[in-house]
C-alpha cells in the first residue's frame, strides 16, 4: 500500500502533499486522493465519484475501451519535466498497466484513490484477466447485451469459484470417480469422466457434465445440476474448504423417468457399459453392475468431493507418470493413477469396487528387481515363469530381513539413526537406480511378449513385445475388501504409454493405456503434498 502511494503521488515518499494536492485540483481533479478500504475484486473499481466529473471520466474510459487515445489533464508534467506520478500518465497507459497485475492485486490498487477506482472501472482492464488467469477466449464484448460486464465475470464467477478448478475424486463408497472442473467459455463446467466401454483399453475417455456455473445477471453466478435427461436446474454448490467441496441438486424430480427404474437402470447400463443386460451372460457380472447401479443411483448427484493431483514426473522415472485406464475382470474398466517414489512404482485406483476400493494401492512395483524373461516357448509355460518370480519374491523376502537385521544391530550399538539409515537408503536407491539403468542398457529396445497358457485377458489384443519387466505384488481382496492380501505378479513395461500386470495366484493379466488428456490446475504444489494426498485417499478407503 505505501508504494503504491508514494507511485500515484500521496504517500509520505515526496514530503508534503498539498501542493501537488492543489495542482491536481487545478487539472480538473484528477489528484483525489481519497482512501478506499474495499478490497474484494468484486469491488475493485466500482463506486466513488460522482457528477459532471464521473461521467467525464467514464466518457474516457469508453474512449479507452475503443482504442482512441483519450485526452487527460493529467497525462503530462510541465514542460521538460518527465512525470513524477502514476497519477500524471495518461489514462490509456494506466489502463495497461494495471492489466498486467493479477486481479488478486486490483482491490489493493483501489483503494489507493478514487482515481485509480475509476481506472479499474475500464472493462478492458478485466478482460484481459479473464484471459491470463483463466483462459476464457470468448467475445466478452456480447456481455454487454446483458449487461454482465467483464469485471463481474471475474470477480463474481471466475475469482469466487476458482478453489474448485482441477481435478477431483467423488466420495461414492468403493467406486470413486475422475470429475475435472474447468473454466469453459463463460461457464465452470464439472466434467465426469468415465473409462471407455470394456475391454477397449485403448479408446478415448468419455465425459459427461454433472454440474455447471455461469453469470447470466449482475447479481450472483447461478448454479445447475445437470444429471438426469431433462435439462440444467437447479442446483448448488458448497465450497467446504480449499480442498474439499460438495454438490446438492435441488431438484432431484429431474432426475427421474417416466418409464421408472427399470428404465433408468437400461439407460443407465447403455452408457455405463454400452450394452444390455442380456448381452451380459455372466452372472455374477449381471450382480455387480446391478449392485453398482443400486448403490451409486442414491446419490442423486448430492456428492462430496476432494482434490487429487497428477503425480509429480523426475527425468529419472522409467515412463511419464500420470492416470491410466485398467482391464479388471468383471469389474470392467477402471482409472489407475501410476507415480514413481525412488525405487517403487505405484498404480493407485481413482475408480473402484466392492473388492479393492478407489484410493487403495493396486500394484506396486519394485524397481530394483528387474525380471528376465524366457524365450517366448518357454514363457507360454505358467510354471516356468512362476518359478522365476517366486524366486525374485525369495530374495526380496531375505533382502527386507537382512536390513531388519542390519537396523537392529545399529539401534544396539546406540549409533545415531539419522546418519546411517539416510546414507543407507540413498545407496539403496541409487543400487536401485543403477540396477535400472543396467538392465535396460543390457537388454533389447523391444523382446517378444506371450502370455502364458491358462492366463486370463480381458483383452486378447495386448501388445506382443515388450520393453522391460519387473517384480512386483499386487493387492486382492474378498468382497467389501475383506481379507486383503498382497500377492506377486510381473510387471510388463510394452512401450511409454502402455503396461500390464500379471496377476501370479489369479491367473490373470490386466493391460492399462494412458489418458491422454491435458488436466489443467492438477499439478501437485510439492512432492510433499501429493504425498499426503495418496495418504489421504487410502485412509479415506480404509
Amino acid at each position: 500500500m505505501a508504494v503504491c502511494a508514494r507511485l500515484c503521488g500521496v504517500g509520505p515518499a515526496r514530503g508534503c502533499r498539498r501542493r501537488g494536492a492543489a495542482r491536481e485540483q487545478r487539472r480538473g481533479g484528477a489528484g483525489d486522493s481519497e482512501p478506499d478500504t474495499d478490497t474484494d475484486p468484486e469491488e475493485a473499481g466500482g463506486g466513488g465519484g460522482g457528477g459532471d466529473e464521473e461521467e467525464e471520466e467514464e466518457a474516457a474510459a469508453e474512449r479507452i475501451e475503443g482504442g482512441r487515445p483519450a485526452s487527460h489533464p493529467a497525462e503530462a508534467g510541465p514542460a521538460g519535466r518527465a512525470p513524477l506520478s502514476l497519477l500524471e500518465l495518461p489514462p490509456e497507459l494506466l489502463v495497461q498497466i494495471f492489466g498486467s497485475l493479477p486481479g488478486t492485486d486490483l482491490p489493493s490498487l483501489a483503494r489507493v484513490c478514487t482515481t485509480f477506482r475509476r481506472i479499474l472501472r475500464t472493462d478492458t482492464i478485466w478482460r484481459r484477466r479473464c484471459r491470463e488467469e483463466y483462459g476464457v477466449c470468448e467475445n466478452l464484448r456480447k456481455l454487454e447485451i446483458t449487461g454482465v460486464s467483464c469485471r463481474d465475470v471475474y470477480a463474481k464467477l471466475l475469482h469466487r469459484y476458482r478453489h474448485i478448478l482441477g481435478l477431483w475424486q467423488p466420495d461414492i463408497g468403493p467406486y470413486g470417480g475422475l470429475l475435472n472442473v474447468v473454466v469453459d467459455g463463460l461457464f465452470i463446467i464439472g466434467w465426469m469422466y468415465l473409462p471407455p466401454h470394456d475391454p477397449h483399453v485403448d479408446d478415448p475417455m468419455r465425459f459427461k457434465p454433472l454440474f455447471r456455473i455461469h453469470l447470466m445477471e449482475r447479481k450472483c453466478a447461478t448454479v445447475e445440476c445437470m444429471y438426469g435427461h431433462k435439462g440444467p436446474h437447479n442446483g448448488h454448490i458448497q465450497i467446504v474448504k480449499k480442498d474439499e467441496f460438495s454438490t446438492k441438486c435441488n431438484q432431484t424430480d429431474h432426475h427421474r423417468m417416466s418409464g421408472g427404474r427399470q428404465e433408468e437402470f437400461r439407460t443407465w447400463l447403455r452408457e455405463e457399459w454400452g450394452r444390455t443386460l442380456e448381452d451380459i451372460f455372466h452372472e455374477h457380472m449381471q450382480e455387480l453392475i446391478l449392485m453398482k447401479f443400486i448403490y451409486t443411483s442414491q446419490y442423486d448427484n448430492c456428492l462430496t468431493y476432494r482434490r487429487i493431483y497428477l503425480p509429480p514426473s523426475s527425468p529419472d522415472d522409467l515412463i511419464k507418470p500420470g492416470l491410466f485406464k485398467g482391464t479388471y475382470g468383471s469389474h470392467g474398466l477402471e482409472i489407475v493413477m501410476l507415480s514413481f517414489h525412488g525405487k517403487k512404482a505405484k498404480g493407485t485406483k481413482i475408480t473402484g469396487d466392492p473388492n479393492i476400493p478407489a484410493g487403495q494401492q493396486t500394484v506396486e512395483i519394485d524397481l530394483a528387481h528387474p525380471l528376465q524373461l524366457p524365450d517366448v516357448e518357454n514363457l507360454r509355460d505358467f510354471s516356468e515363469l512362476s518359478r522365476i518370480v517366486l524366486e525374485v519374491q525369495e530374495q526380496v523376502r531375505r533382502e527386507e530381513q537382512e536390513q531388519e537385521h542390519r537396523q537392529e544391530e545399529e539401534e544396539a550399538a546406540s549409533q545415531p539413526a539419522a546418519k546411517p539409515l539416510g546414507g543407507e537408503g540413498a545407496e539403496g536407491e541409487e543400487t536401485a537406480a543403477g540396477a535400472e539403468g543396467t538392465t535396460q542398457d543390457k537388454a533389447p529396445a523391444s523382446q517378444p511378449f506371450v502370455l502364458p497358457m491358462g492366463v486370463i485377458s480381458r483383452n486378447e489384443d495386448y501388445p506382443r513385445t515388450c520393453r522391460i519387466c519387473f517384480y512386483g505384488t499386487g493387492l486382492i481382496a474378498g468382497h467389501g475388501f475383506t481379507s486383503p492380501e498382497r500377492t506377486p505378479g510381473v510387471f510388463v513395461l510394452f512401450d511409454d504409454d502402455r503396461f500390464g500386470f500379471i496377476w501370479l495366484e489369479l491367473k490373470s493379466f490386466s493391460l492399462y493405456s494412458r489418458i491422454k488428456v491435458s488436466f489443467q490446475n492438477a499439478e501437485a504444489p510439492s512432492r510433499e503434498a501429493f504425498d499426503e494426498m495418496l495418504k489421504n485417499i487410502q485412509s479415506l478407503a480404509t
